[in-house]
């Protein structure tokens, strides 16, 4: 079935990444702000809030969007939120997507 994939570069590869933000990283919308860069970037997934005052959460969508929005997780977040690091806790790349939506999880 790969046959007819021409020469566009993995074009109709899906990645996803699980990953933890430490940091001050509750009570800063964090997770809001992360939604709304989620969906300007068209992915897909959800985020929430631990016991241990990180944040965790999934991200699917192509390899460049996903890379933006590692790298936004890693430097930005939200305007009050303090990040110290981002940890990704796993990858992976499918031909399809595991969610339709990007949600924030209580």
């Amino acid at each position: 079935a790969g046959a007819e994939a021409g020469g566009e570069g993995g074009e109709g590869q899906i990645v996803s990444i699980s990953f933890e933000v430490f940091g001050k990283v509750q009570g800063v919308f964090f997770r809001k702000h992360t939604k709304m860069q989620a969906d300007r970037l068209g992915l897909k997934g959800f985020v929430f809030n631990t016991r241990q005052a990180t944040v965790k959460g999934q991200v699917e969508g192509r390899r460049e969007k996903v890379a933006a929005m590692e790298e936004w997780l890693r430097t930005q977040g939200s305007p009050k939120s303090r990040i110290d690091r981002l940890v990704i806790t796993s990858r992976s790349s499918s031909s399809s997507l595991s969610f339709s939506s990007f949600d924030v999880r209580k």
